[in-house]
């Protein structure tokens, strides 16, 4: 299959090794120069020379938009996947031309949040607790953390950098319903966005979410417990390690593992879904609903 990649940063160069590893011809659409791929500095040259099946935008999430709009005017008509988050704010798209759109939320398909998964099948969940961070300075030795878009507010932050963490709370628990929030910049990253957020959700099968975003972490913590009717689930995501009710099991997972198995998904329409358009513009509610709440410093609801 012949595949573009729209970016080649860091994750676009991620996107691009795992692709070429599972088979797949990869050309990239970017200002940069590589050897190992064929480049292109215009999106419609590399779309009619490369004629690709398959494209994953992964440019600087500022930019997500603008390569969607490009490629539906453009009328791409294959499979598409965009970095996550999906935009930097909410925007309403028009009928678009592609195959299919999904989003990037690979911790889906980590061996773990499957195995959670199947593990609250059939129990009824009373509270959540969400916790991920990891110093910002440390998420790419060699580079200074505060001129990446990771720093600059509205299109880096926690809430948008980190939200990982609430699309799989939306896939574990449903639909938000109302949403408070906390946090802010507090000078200690010396960036624009914001360091560090929590969030009170109540979703429409937990009652009782809290998620903590942050850039300030040291070492980097990835966490959740879920209080059941009967019993108890905690999950490290770093570890490895999944305690149901008391009982642990240990599960391996390399670090590109689920990135594959969400390409392999997106290729293969496979049973396990990886996440849709629509679910995507949910957690991109949510992200605005949590700044809403955060400045107003009251509930905000689903609309």
């Amino acid at each position: 299959m012949r595949v573009l990649i729209i970016g080649f940063g860091s994750i676009g160069r991620r996107h691009a090794e795992i692709l070429r590893e599972l088979g797949h011809s990869v050309s990239l659409q970017t200002a940069q120069q590589s050897d190992a791929y064929p480049c292109y500095d215009q999106l419609a040259a590399a779309l009619t020379n490369e004629q690709p099946d398959y494209v994953v935008v992964a440019n600087e999430t500022g930019r997500h938009l603008a390569s969607v709009q490009e490629l539906a005017r453009l009328k791409y008509s294959g499979r598409l996947a965009v970095e996550k988050p999906l935009f930097a704010m909410p925007a309403t798209l028009p009928a678009l031309p592609f195959a299919s759109m999904h989003v990037a939320y690979q911790l889906r398909f980590h061996p773990m949040m499957q195995r959670l998964k199947a593990a609250l099948a059939g129990r009824h969940a009373i509270s959540a607790s969400l916790y991920v961070g990891q110093h910002l300075a440390d998420w790419r030795p060699g580079r200074d953390h505060r001129s990446g878009y990771s720093a600059r507010a509205g299109e880096g932050g926690v809430l948008r950098d980190l939200s990982h963490e609430l699309d799989y709370l939306l896939w574990l628990f449903g639909p938000w319903r109302r949403v408070a929030a906390l946090g802010g910049n507090f000078g200690a990253c010396e960036i624009a966005a914001e360091e560090t957020a929590s969030l009170l959700i109540e979703a429409a099968r937990c009652p009782v979410c809290t998620v903590q975003l942050s850039y300030l972490d040291r070492p980097p913590r990835r966490q959740l417990r879920i209080n059941c009717m009967d019993g108890t689930i905690d999950l490290d995501l770093l570890s490895g390690i999944l305690s149901v009710d008391g009982k642990q099991e240990t599960l391996a997972a390399d670090r590109n593992g689920p990135i594959r198995a969400m390409h392999r998904s997106i290729l293969q329409d496979a049973a396990t879904p990886a996440c849709t358009l629509a679910e995507a513009q949910d957690v991109m509610q949510l992200i605005a609903a949590a700044e809403t709440a955060m400045q107003a410093q009251q509930w905000v609801r689903a609309s």
